[in-house]
């Protein structure tokens, strides 16, 4: 026999829990999920249901809602996954007998292909600091750690300084799941942090985060908004005008990776991606230079 569902609210903390402690979600993914969950307890509240009476009809009248209003095929996929995650876990509490949730279809999201800048454009960027400051000798570093070691945003503003091996050449970044990875670092940004280390506690460093390697002038790591408006500024000033974000630099790391050639495997570790099928995004981001490449070399063009 099911369990009775007391409280909607209670019901989605188990399963925010459920998902960070047990399944080892990221923060940003027990977030969301939590949230799309809560929109769909009001929308079937709206109509007089409950949460465990719900049907794969149901579902589909809300995902079609979310299409109608022009919700991005991505996020629709996002709730979708959400949702399914969700009535799992009831299942497995005993809140309910089935998943209505398991013929649920995602919506085809198609392959999107990332903006990525070129070397030329990359030294545009870093040319454009005033490394005058301690602002610009911590923005140069910024930069040259998103882009030589394509780290994730989030993975870039929780560094840690104890998961530095700067005489080694490589660091250890937690990334989605929590799962840790080793990431090999240049030369360069090797020398770009020893100069900022040297200055970063000039300020002062606010308690909890004497271990975070990038902090703002007040001492406090920097957040995700930040980032990004240092990289327009600064592609701003540099006349870049594609539309980027620290998204931008991990692309193009991994695709000046491929493009020197690189093997997928490699990059697959390196970005932390758990399926290849991910990283094979980027062997489709320079496929005219791949096409020159046949039409040089291949006997039957001779």
């Amino acid at each position: 026999m099911s369990r009775p569902v007391t409280s909607v609210d209670r019901l989605i903390e188990s399963y925010a829990a459920y998902m960070q402690l047990e399944r080892g979600m990221s923060e940003n993914t027990c977030v969301s999920y939590s949230f799309d969950v809560q929109k769909f307890a009001a929308y079937i509240e709206e109509r007089g249901k409950g949460i465990a009476d719900v049907t794969v009809d149901d579902l589909r009248e809300f995902m079609g809602e979310l299409h109608d209003l022009g919700i991005a095929p991505a996020s629709q996929a996002r709730i979708v996954s959400g949702l399914k995650s969700f009535y799992r876990f009831m299942k497995m509490e005993n809140y309910i007998d089935e998943s209505p949730a398991t013929l649920l279809e995602s919506p085809r999201t198609g392959k999107h292909l990332p903006d990525v800048l070129s070397v030329e454009e990359i030294d545009d960027l870093t040319a454009a600091i005033d490394e005058g400051s301690a602002e610009g000798l911590r923005n140069h570093a910024i930069i040259e750690v998103l882009y030589g070691c394509g780290l994730r945003v989030s993975e870039l503003i929780n560094l840690e300084i104890s998961k530095l091996y700067l005489n080694d050449g490589y660091l250890i970044v937690t990334g989605k799941g929590n799962k840790q990875r080793m990431v090999p670092m240049s030369e360069i940004s090797i020398e770009l942090i020893n100069d900022y280390l040297a200055i970063r506690g000039e300020n002062g460093v606010k308690p909890g985060e004497e271990n975070i390697l990038f902090l703002n002038r007040r001492g406090k790591r920097l957040t995700r908004q930040m980032i990004f408006i240092i990289i327009r500024r600064l592609a701003a000033a540099a006349g870049i005008n594609k539309e980027i974000s620290p998204h931008t630099l991990r692309h193009s790391f991994a695709t000046h990776l491929l493009e020197g050639g690189a093997n997928l495997r490699a990059i697959q570790q390196m970005l932390g991606h758990e399926s290849i099928a991910t990283t094979e995004i980027y062997l489709h981001l320079d496929t005219t230079r791949l096409r020159d490449e046949i039409l040089r070399f291949h006997p039957r063009n001779r």
